[in-house]
């Protein structure tokens, strides 16, 4: 594989947005909103991670994604750990995530048939820089006027457990049986490892880095993890091919990496252990 650059899907939805972030065509009056864009591998593999760009002018719906023994027992390949980087925030724009206090399932499932759940979901005020890392069995909800990427276990498995009466399927049996319903406690604190490098959480499911920094180096994976490359701003190069925000690369082997000044990059391995070595200035 080496370093490929990974195809864009866009994907319309009814609580999108014709406004995206700088580095992608806004939606012309005419088109429908766009509500997420997915970065997928061009000869159609589904490796471990998954990063999209998300959009939103509604909120979306409550929901939960089962952990890796319960999509197995389901026969998916994973479950679903998520990472999501606000890039942008409203004023008042919120998430949903965990509980107000600890709850029963039966008291969950409860609150999703009489339509309280909205009240005992814990609505966190954010902005632009927050980073949240939401473990498999979180319940939680993404709110209106947000721009984030989202870096995830790659599996398309959610079960919606409140949907504000629009007409979707809800998943109450599945979605309450993996859920956890108690308080968020953010399991990491980003920290600065020095060259411009900010570790922004670390495991289990994989490790997510940001980037502000600028000049020549080696991007090296570590053993046997892709690494994927984001550029949010800005860009350089990476392999001698030029890279530029609203793309996004994935990397299996050594390979010379140069950012411009002011550039603004996530990279994302599979795993729970830091990797000092993937990036060394030149």
């Amino acid at each position: 594989m080496a370093v490929v650059k990974l195809i864009t899907k866009r994907v319309e939805k009814p609580w999108g947005r014709r406004t995206l972030w700088p580095a992608f065509d806004d939606v012309m009056n005419c088109g429908e909103p766009v509500g997420e864009i997915w970065f997928q591998m061009p000869d159609g593999s589904e490796p471990e991670l998954l990063v999209k760009y998300l959009f939103t002018s509604e909120n979306l719906s409550i929901q939960v994604h089962p952990d890796d023994e319960g999509a197995k027992a389901r026969g998916y390949p994973r479950g679903k750990d998520e990472a999501w980087v606000v890039l942008e925030a409203d004023p008042g724009a919120t998430i949903a995530i965990g509980t107000r206090r600890v709850m029963t399932r039966e008291e969950l499932r409860e609150a999703a048939l009489n339509g309280t759940i909205e009240d005992v979901m814990f609505w966190k005020s954010v902005k632009a820089g927050d980073v949240f890392y939401s473990p498999a069995g979180t319940v939680h909800a993404i709110g209106e006027g947000l721009t984030l990427v989202e870096i995830q276990q790659n599996v398309d498995l959610t079960y919606r457990l409140w949907d504000y009466g629009r007409p979707r399927e809800l998943h109450l049996d599945d979605g309450i049986a993996v859920s956890d319903p108690v308080p968020y406690v953010t399991p990491h604190v980003p920290r600065e490892i020095g060259d411009g490098r900010t570790i922004l959480c670390d495991g289990p499911k994989f490790v997510l880095e940001r980037w502000k920094m600028e000049g020549a180096g080696e991007l090296q994976p570590p053993p046997d993890k892709p690494v994927w490359v984001v550029p949010l701003v800005g860009g350089g190069s990476l392999a001698g091919q030029p890279i530029k925000a609203g793309e996004a690369w994935v990397v299996d082997e050594k390979a010379e990496i140069s950012l411009k000044p002011g550039s603004d990059v996530l990279v994302a391995y599979p795993g729970e252990d830091v990797f000092p070595g993937v990036w060394t200035r030149r």
